[in-house]
């Protein structure tokens, strides 16, 4: 198997695999967490109330806990997801790196590898923590995600000293060249991510303009009413539940700008790699139309949530597990390509 076939089954299977987590996390932990941290916020301003500095101690070591638990799961998902985008970016790269085919089999191996290990250590900080670690800061999660992480880095240096090679000594593409192809499903997912990551940056755009200075504005309000009614010792629930649904608005808002981004520029990357697509021409078209009926469900149930509650919610779950649907379908199309390919070259052996 050639590096950028082992690049686009690793990328597309870190993407579903991240998407995987991040549906898992938000179904059994996002919200749960939410609520705990809401009610550690509130016991810590009745504590400063009742002038208790131990249980104001206890509140906010527990609300640091709850953030690096639900921040690690999320860079988790994130971490997963990015590698995925970079190799598939990487194996569209992969005919220009002037190396060898081993070298470059080697590099895409060693980048899937950190890819993989990067999201498990980051996922492991939370649970491991400092346990048996040699270091008085860092524990052996955290390491196992900067080793990771360098590995990455090292494999990129490779990449970028293929290409420069490439460009430098003028050399011919190499076999392993994606096939020309015009094909309906190119251009709807090339047309359709453009659509979506314009859509994107026009929220954004407008997300900026409009509630971004409001909102910072509220949530100095808020804080100091918290700390006002922990001063005049009376209760803080009310600005506790405003401070949470303020969080929560801004959360929606910034996570419906950014997925509608990544599935625009996931469709892009997709477009590319339909050649390695080994399905019958009607399934390939169902699975683009998922993907991208799944890329608008998502963001936009995403911002539903405050108004329609978990409804929403659910199916904004929906659409990301259709969005996993539609690249493991693809995943299979890969596989069948590569072990086509693999059939014919024993053959001719």
């Amino acid at each position: 198997m050639s590096a950028q076939r082992l690049l686009v089954l690793g990328g597309i299977a870190l993407i579903a695999g991240g998407m995987l987590f991040g549906d898992i996390f938000a179904v059994f932990v996002l919200h749960q967490n939410g609520g705990e941290t809401g009610a550690a916020l509130l016991a810590a301003t009745e504590a400063v109330a009742a002038q208790n500095p131990a249980a104001v101690k206890d509140a906010f070591t527990r609300i640091g806990g709850l953030l690096e638990d639900r921040g690690t799961k999320v860079d988790t998902h994130v971490h997963m997801t990015d590698a995925g985008y970079l190799a598939l970016l990487l194996a569209l790269a992969q005919p220009y790196v002037g190396l060898s085919a081993a070298r470059k089999k080697l590099l895409a191996k060693l980048f899937l590898l950190g890819g993989v290990l990067l999201p498990v250590g980051i996922f492991l900080i939370h649970y491991v923590g400092l346990a048996y670690s040699p270091f008085s800061v860092i524990g052996w999660a955290s390491i196992l995600a900067d080793s990771a992480g360098a590995l990455l880095i090292i494999t990129l240096i490779g990449e970028a000293w293929g290409l420069t090679s490439y460009f430098r000594d003028g050399r011919v593409a190499a076999e392993d060249e994606l096939p020309a192809d015009r094909s309906w499903e190119r251009s709807v997912l090339l047309s359709g991510g453009a659509m979506l990551v314009l859509l994107g940056f026009l929220y954004g755009a407008w997300y900026a303009g409009v509630n971004l200075y409001e909102q910072e504005a509220r949530e100095t309000k808020i804080l100091s009413a918290m700390l006002d009614s922990a001063a005049a010792s009376s209760s803080a629930a009310e600005s506790v539940n405003a401070y949470g649904m303020l969080a929560a608005e801004k959360a929606v808002e910034i996570a419906a700008h950014s997925h509608i981004i990544e599935f625009g520029l996931l469709a892009m990357l997709l477009s590319f790699i339909q050649p390695y697509v080994f399905l019958r021409d009607v399934w390939k078209r169902r699975w683009v139309m998922l993907l991208l009926a799944a890329s608008l469900i998502l963001p936009i149930f995403v911002l539903l949530e405050l108004k329609l509650g978990l409804v929403a919610g659910g199916i904004a779950d929906l659409g990301g597990l259709m969005v996993i649907v539609a690249l493991i379908g693809m995943l299979v199309g890969v596989l069948r390509y590569s072990g086509s390919i693999d059939a014919q070259a024993g053959g001719l052996s």
